[in-house]
């Protein structure tokens, strides 16, 4: 059974109390290299802005994976096939470090260029609080998977793990981890292609399940990497494998996609019947209420503040 058996880089290591800002000595980066460590599995759900990755907290998961896909969407209103600049991801994933005190895991897409672009993207987003990087082999633009799988090209494997290693060399904070996806179509190539990339110091490695076939193909791709790996839980993977198959094979486990298609379906269906009876009336999803929204959101926290720092009269005469 595969349970802590992850990839030797994942060995403990001593806390480094790493700030996401040296300005900001507060926000410490969640340790994700810890909690592999303590978990079978570390569960995850894909966040698309700071608001989804509090709700992603609040509702118990391990941590946030910030999804590509769904940033492009909603930040852009676009398909996810990397026209956002390098800038525009951080500014994102920021917001969603900052929001959230469980580990976060950033989705780069091709790291935005070759070696030099992959380095400042890794030390930007590490200055940012991420707990970890997801980075992909794909040639440069991407192309999402569940949008365009046909027009997929993976660059060079000795390429991309140079990519690897080169984001490794990067960053200062050795609990945070570098995450090699590749989007290879066949299981052989995959496997392949995951040495390569652990043998460049990845931490973990991830196929896409368009290369995957069947539970036995993750086992096997597991067995190739020597190590549990990590794995996005969506398209058929999402309607076939048990919990218990995943946490056998899986280190990480992100449902990047089921809190982005929820919001959307529920968009759609109640923003089509207030369009046509202009009531909220009869809605087919509830809504939920403006003060216990506000409770969460932290209106009660904010008005504390202002009670403590007010600055009342009896104040301003003291400091005559």
């Amino acid at each position: 059974m595969w349970r802590a058996n992850v990839s030797p880089a994942l060995a403990p290591q001593v806390a480094t109390g790493y700030c996401a800002d040296p300005g900001d000595m507060h926000m410490t980066t969640p340790n994700l290299r810890r909690l592999l460590q303590t978990k079978t599995t570390v569960w995850a759900a894909g966040a698309y802005d700071a608001l989804s990755a509090r709700i992603i907290e609040h509702a118990g998961f391990d941590a946030v994976f910030t999804t590509g896909y769904g940033i492009s969407s909603s930040f852009l209103g676009m398909p996810d096939v990397e026209l956002w600049s390098m800038s525009e991801a951080l500014m994102v994933n920021s917001h969603i470090c900052a929001a959230t005190k469980i580990p976060v895991m950033c989705d780069v897409d091709t790291a935005f260029g070759g070696p030099a672009n992959a380095q400042r993207t890794m030390r930007a987003f590490e200055r940012a609080g991420a707990a970890a990087v997801v980075v992909e082999d794909q040639l440069l633009p991407k192309r999402c998977p569940l949008g365009l799988p046909d027009a997929i090209q993976i660059i060079d494997a000795n390429a991309a793990a140079k990519k690897v290693e080169a984001m490794v060399d990067a960053r200062e904070n050795r609990d945070m981890l570098v995450i090699a996806r590749t989007d290879a179509p066949t299981l052989e190539e995959a496997s392949r292609r995951a040495k390569l990339y652990l043998a460049a110091g990845a931490d973990l490695v991830q196929p896409t399940s368009r290369g995957m076939k069947s539970f036995d193909d993750f086992r096997r791709f597991r067995d190739a990497a020597g190590a549990k790996i990590s794995m996005q839980v969506l398209g058929w993977v999402e309607k076939e494998m048990t919990p218990e198959q995943i946490e056998e094979v899986a280190a990480v486990a992100a449902f990047g996609m089921a809190p982005f298609l929820t919001a959307a379906q529920a968009l759609f269906d109640n923003l089509a019947v207030l369009s046509r009876t202009h009531s909220v009336k009869d809605l087919p999803r509830p809504m939920i209420g403006a003060k216990a929204f506000g409770d969460f959101i932290g209106f009660g926290e904010i008005e504390q503040l202002i009670e403590r720092y007010a600055h009342t009269p009896e104040t301003a005469a003291n400091d005559r």
